[in-house]
């Protein structure tokens, strides 16, 4: 069986398969400021079944002196952790977080990069699950063990050195998700340095969404990204953010608007700044 939703899931869509042993469902709701309340969160309500995922502990590698702030985790590891949550092969995940996706996402691309496509994030989140008044849990799931393989695609990455080699031949465009307050370096609430790697452009990840935390359509979509890319190929983009996690909301964007491709900077800002001889630019 393939699964078949590979970007988003409604809450709709989800109520009905709560009890599908094929639906896998992660509880991604995480603070930065406070890494312990969203695992706390998780433990008062959640998605009925949902396990949590903790963007420090499960789903990112530990943080050396020239990684970024959530390295990628070791595929290895990565992959026996999905399989001890009950991850198969022909599972449909589903992910979701209560601050418009910005946490989910991270599943959703690391199930790609490993070559799981039957991965979705809910549309919504949690706000819109409990405001449709739909079921919730406090019980600890006990998921069975599944037989998850995946090889990472490193196609799907860029890094800091490919970035500092073409930093002046235009070879790629650099889509930064954050706030555009912290790409023109005015403020830094979490990095030593700020500013932004010189070329990037910016598309702050809350312009993907619409009032109610729920993804714009795929043409308005494509509408926000195609002014960006103006001509360019999607393969020649990559994403980037503070430390590679929320700059997969702008990724998941470009795959809702049919722009597909396009590679993450999994480093991204917190990793270009380990070294300060990489150029930084500001205003």
């Amino acid at each position: 069986m393939t699964p078949a939703h590979d970007t988003l899931v409604d809450v709709g869509t989800l109520a009905t398969h709560l009890d599908d042993p094929n639906w896998v469902v992660f509880d991604c709701r995480f603070d930065l400021a406070d890494t312990a309340k969203g695992r706390i969160a998780h433990a008062a309500a959640h998605v009925p079944g949902a396990r949590y995922a903790h963007l420090d502990d499960d789903l990112s590698g530990p943080v050396g002196p020239d990684t970024g702030r959530h390295p990628l985790p070791d595929p290895r590891h990565l992959v026996d952790w999905f399989g001890r949550q009950g991850v198969g092969p022909g599972s449909q995940v589903v992910a979701y977080d209560d601050t418009g996706g910005n946490m989910a996402v991270r599943v959703w691309w690391l199930l790609r990069w490993l070559g799981h496509r039957g991965a979705a994030v809910l549309d919504g989140g949690w706000p819109a699950w409990t405001a449709a008044g739909l079921p919730v849990d406090a019980a600890t799931p006990t998921p069975a063990p599944a037989a998850f393989a995946g090889m990472p695609d490193e196609s799907m990455v860029l890094g800091s050195a490919e970035i500092l080699a073409d930093l002046n031949t235009g070879r790629w465009l650099l889509i930064d998700a954050r706030t555009a307050e912290r790409f023109r370096g005015e403020a830094e609430p979490i990095d030593p340095v700020a500013g932004r790697i010189p070329g990037a452009v910016n598309l702050p990840l809350q312009q993907n969404l619409r009032a109610d935390g729920r993804f714009l359509p795929a043409d308005r979509l494509h509408a926000l990204y195609a002014p960006l890319l103006a001509g360019r190929a999607p393969e020649t983009c990559a994403c980037m953010c503070g430390s590679g996690v929320t700059a997969c909301h702008d990724l998941l964007a470009m795959e809702i608007a049919g722009l597909r491709g396009a590679r993450l900077y999994a480093g991204s800002w917190s990793e270009w700044i380990r070294d300060p001889s990489r150029p930084v630019a500001s205003g």
